[in-house]
């Protein structure tokens, strides 16, 4: 039988490879009512992450939305975060696609 990959793993690896974080410390964050650790948390996501979507559903719908809706997007890598918090948008909150060469033509 082969192991499946743990997904923490990959979050923290991808995420948090400068800070000991474990993935304790993710759950803590996500049960904690404190809304800038989640903030936090969410854009090292954001900006890191290789499974983008499949991290994110660690937050509450709810949370995720209040956290998408309160980001604003940096100067630095600001071409990069600006799609990729549009397709957070698109993906999770049915929100316009405006990013041109993904979107269906007919």
């Amino acid at each position: 039988m082969i192991a499946r990959p743990d997904p923490n793993h990959s979050l923290i690896k991808d995420c948090f490879w400068e800070y000991n974080f474990t993935a304790a410390d993710v759950k803590k964050i996500i049960k904690s009512g404190n809304m800038r650790e989640k903030q936090f948390l969410f854009e090292k996501i954001l900006a890191n992450s290789t499974h983008l979507f499949r991290d994110l559903k660690i937050f509450p719908r709810d949370n995720l939305e209040i956290l998408i809706g309160s980001y604003t997007v940096p100067a630095f890598n600001r071409e990069y975060l600006s799609r990729r918090k549009n397709m957070v948008e698109y993906h999770f909150f049915n929100q316009e696609l405006t990013i041109e060469e993904l979107k269906w033509t007919v």
